[in-house]
């Protein structure tokens, strides 16, 4: 009888999870029985053969997992048994890494199945894999502790599901992980700085229900794609923003409560095609780095309150097709704004310009300057590129209830083809 005995090691407020084979002779039996802290432990029919042992162990994790399934309405497990699990439908195989004469799982995807159930511990037997993607599915609970074991995993791929809890930290500790995907899910608390220090290359985290300030050190993710739309997110757009500009290409900020100037050093991000921060509470003026920015091609800062007069040379970029600055307190804008491919400049304080404010709603909220020094955002270690402001002080914000939320595109909708 095999045995696979999970053991927990406590190292203050770590825990690791070890997974231990052991070959025990059972006279009373001629099975193989792998036991987990469970009530039905897997077993293991002795008439089932294996290629080798990592394939078993896959065979293990996979039929744990089956077990957790309450609900799989296209039947995409329905050939999950048997000891050849690579014809199981979504699980793929290869050579293993360390040794190519081993066949082994290496991945599995399970999008938009429409199953309901939960992640078992056991999926840490799948040591092999490098993708994980199971989007679009009604999976809830958390990340369990056994994917502490997946050092090989590059892509995690949990969007669209019912995850819950705080943010998964054992995601930052997995060696290879470059591609991570939590959004659609009910993840809530803040970010760990963590977070921001590891190597990844897309991190999707919107429509959560993150809270607190984003992390200081932000700037510090070599990330290409960062989305942390509809959270909850407030306070600063952190300074060190500009620190991205090497690696970053899109990066969407919509639908939070951020309230802040935005950095000075913008036009350091000359790699951003895409930059959205519309339905926040920003302030001020739109920095003149901005027309640095020589890549961008779409902006959007709509539903905040920016003021003051929008730099020329922003709407000037040769890249540049879509700028969205409606429902702010822009006084003015350059007229090569009307030339952009697409454009929105309503709801401001346009003069002569159509479906503008109301003249006293604009004297009234330009009526005090703004201070960006009173957000008391941390201060950014690289010099401003843009020149000293010669214009008067931009305004301040008069206490105003913060614009209502934005409509995302929906989630991906299961389909029994996927």
């Amino acid at each position: 009888m095999r045995i696979y005995q999970p053991i927990l090691l406590s190292f203050a407020t770590t825990v690791v999870v070890f997974y231990i084979s052991a070959i025990v002779t059972a006279a009373y039996s001629g099975s193989r029985q792998l036991l987990y802290v469970r009530d039905d432990p897997i077993t293991i029919p002795p008439y089932l053969i294996f290629e080798n042992v990592r394939l078993e162990r896959a065979y293990v994790a996979l039929q744990a997992w089956k077990r957790t399934m309450i609900s799989d309405p296209w039947n995409l497990t329905l050939n999950w048994f048997g000891p050849r699990v690579c014809d199981y439908n979504g699980v793929v195989c290869s050579e293993s890494l360390d040794d190519p004469s081993i066949k082994t799982v290496s991945g599995v995807d399970l999008n938009h199945g429409d199953i309901a159930g939960h992640l078992p511990e056991e999926l840490g037997l799948l040591t092999d894999i490098a993708l994980f993607h199971v989007n679009s599915n009604r999976f809830c609970g958390t990340l369990p502790l056994g994917f502490s074991q997946l050092s090989l995993l590059f892509e995690l791929d949990l969007s669209n599901n019912r995850f819950a809890g705080k943010f998964p930290e054992l995601v930052v500790g997995l060696p290879k992980l470059k591609y991570l995907d939590l959004r659609y899910n009910e993840f809530e608390g803040g970010l760990p700085e963590s977070l921001f220090e590891k190597d990844l290359d897309a991190l999707f985290l919107n429509s959560n229900r993150f809270t607190s300030k984003i992390p200081v050190n932000m700037g510090n993710s070599p990330v290409s794609v960062l989305v942390l739309a509809s959270n909850r997110f407030d306070g600063c757009i952190p300074t060190s923003f500009g620190k991205m500009g090497k690696t970053l290409n899109e990066i969407i900020l919509m639908d939070n409560g951020l309230q802040s100037c935005l950095p000075n050093n913008m036009g350091l991000l000359k790699n951003v095609t895409v930059l959205d921060i519309s339905y926040n509470s920003l302030v001020g003026e739109l920095p003149e780095s901005m027309g640095q920015m020589e890549s961008l091609e779409v902006l959007n800062v709509e539903r905040n309150m920016f003021s003051g007069v929008i730099p020329e040379e922003l709407c000037l970029l040769k890249n540049l097709r879509e700028f969205r600055y409606g429902s702010n307190y822009f006084t003015g804008e350059p007229p090569t704004c009307g030339y952009l491919e697409n454009y929105n400049n309503t709801m401001n304080c346009l003069k002569d310009a159509k479906l503008q404010r109301s003249t006293m709603d604009c004297k009234v909220f330009l009526s005090k300057p703004v201070d960006c020094d009173s957000y008391k955002c941390s201060p950014v270690a690289s010099t401003c590129l843009c020149p000293a402001p010669v214009s008067p002080p931009p305004p301040q914000i008069a206490p105003v209830s913060p614009p209502s939320a934005p409509s995302l595109p929906p989630a991906p909708q299961p389909s029994p083809s996927a």
